[in-house]
């Protein structure tokens, strides 16, 4: 499994970024795959079914903002220390990465199971909806700190030039995670004789964390090996160091409130979504699932940006740095133009391989249409805000966040629907107005240019 890592402060700033990138958009492309997958399954079961994960994901990935705030610092942390040849620095962060993150999921994990219930009732009336998040989601919580160790173990992986093995494993989790699916959720596999378990929603829970568990212990052992090219060192997760700890909490603290107030406000937009009926939640389940799929190319581009800026300014150097943001901006509005008009050439044909109910065609694909045109700027500002991560310089996501999402979208949301009784459409479009607003707030903060004097170590 060894790979050569890549040289990040030399040689063309296009293809380097390509080459690091291609491989986490791979790796994410399969993990997407595999989620439409599993909501194809879950679809096949009920409406309800999918409606219940679709509510339970939305709470999930609150949880969520958590593993932001200490996987975005660790991006500036590790990079930085691995381009300045600082190894103890460099090994420590990553040991350190790992064990608060996991040592955080479990207490958040523990938290939210024990208000879990009385939160999914506020969003349906529905008990099966209830019964299908809670047997989806109790399960999932219980191996959060998991799934939080594993991020890092990838995250590791790409800021010392190395995004091919994070792949390999991305790849291996998916398809493991697409084989048991059907396996566990239905007596009788579908389309086949071959006899399953008949777990329903439970089974899609117990393929993701067994499928998760088994990549983060493959990712483990490889990045412990030294054949990486780091050495940390499997003791050094049993104990906290603080002054690490400490740089982890505060330096991505910002862009975890950021993620905090996103996703909380995609929760309570939810319950906008929730009064317009089960039908609703199930199609802006789908949908959101599809427009996730945008984040594939960005997901990758915005790691990879991160990591090659953060060596850079490790080194001080600033001109690679600049480039290597617009660079990415550039690219991320391409990725962006060209998903927004497959979703508005083909928005009811996407929908409807899930759910081919002609309401919930129209609503998913309407929304699809609609959130497309918040997209370009998005994916632009998406590529170019990679200078804050690895600048270590990430209040600009907490404010573009709070702008845009509470100050805009709610306020709007709550005039619209309760003041004014407007159709579901409304709801939809305040999607787009919120990614607009934010990605402009980005960009101001990235012509500022305080991040070009951010440094970490």
């Amino acid at each position: 499994m060894a790979t050569r890592p890549l040289n990040l402060v030399e040689g063309n700033i296009p293809r380097t970024l390509f080459s690091l990138s291609y491989p986490s958009m791979l790796g994410m492309g399969f993990y997407m795959v595999y989620d439409l997958v599993d909501l194809f399954w879950i679809g096949m079961i009920s409406t309800e079914a999918i409606a219940g994960v679709t509510v339970f994901s939305a709470l999930f990935w609150v949880v969520s903002a958590l593993n932001d705030v200490i996987g975005q610092s660790s991006i500036s942390l590790i990079s930085q220390n691995h381009s300045r040849k600082d190894k103890l620095a460099t090994n420590l962060s990553i040991e350190q990465t790992i064990t608060f993150k996991f040592f955080v999921a479990f207490i958040a994990a523990l938290l939210i199971a024990i208000f879990m219930e009385p939160i999914l009732s506020l969003f349906s009336e529905d008990q099966a909806v209830v019964n299908a998040a809670t047997d989806y989601g109790y399960l999932r919580l219980f191996f959060l700190p998991v799934m939080f160790a594993s991020y890092s173990v990838g995250t590791a992986l790409r800021c010392i030039g190395d995004a091919k093995t994070p792949m390999k494993i991305m790849f291996f989790s998916s398809f493991l995670n697409i084989t048991l699916d059907p396996l566990l959720i239905f007596e009788t596999v579908p389309f086949t004789s071959i006899p399953g378990a008949g777990l329903g929603v439970f089974g899609a829970a117990v393929a993701t964390v067994i499928s998760e568990s088994l990549g983060f212990l493959i990712g483990m052992f490889y990045l412990f090996s030294g054949r990486a090219g780091v050495n940390p060192r499997f003791k050094g997760l049993f104990c906290l160091h603080w002054p690490t700890d400490r740089k982890l909490l505060t330096i991505g603290l910002p862009i975890g409130i950021e993620s905090f107030l996103r996703h909380l406000s995609n929760l309570v937009v939810l319950q906008f979504v929730a009064l317009y009926g089960t039908t609703a939640l199930a199609a802006g389940g789908i949908g959101t699932r599809l427009l996730g799929f945008i984040f594939i190319p960005l997901f990758g581009l915005h790691m990879a940006a991160a990591a090659m800026i953060g060596q850079n300014l490790g080194i001080n150097n600033l001109e690679r740095a600049v480039k290597t943001a617009k660079t990415a901006g550039l690219f991320g509005a391409l990725f962006a133009i060209g998903f927004g008009l497959i979703c508005i050439l083909f928005g009811e044909q996407m929908i409807g391989v899930f759910d081919s109910s002609p309401e919930i065609m129209e609503m998913g694909a309407a929304l699809l249409k609609i959130v497309s045109v918040g997209l370009v700027p998005l994916g632009f500002t998406y590529g170019l805000s990679a200078c804050f991560g690895g600048s270590g310089h990430n209040s600009p996501f907490a404010v573009a966040s709070l702008t845009a999402r509470w100050l805009l979208q709610l306020p709007l949301l709550i005039v619209a629907v309760h003041v004014f009784n407007m159709p579901i459409i409304v709801v939809w479009i305040s999607y787009a107005l919120a990614d607009i607003a934010e990605s402009v707030i980005l960009y101001l903060f990235y012509k500022q240019g305080k991040w070009m004097l951010r440094r970490v170590y």
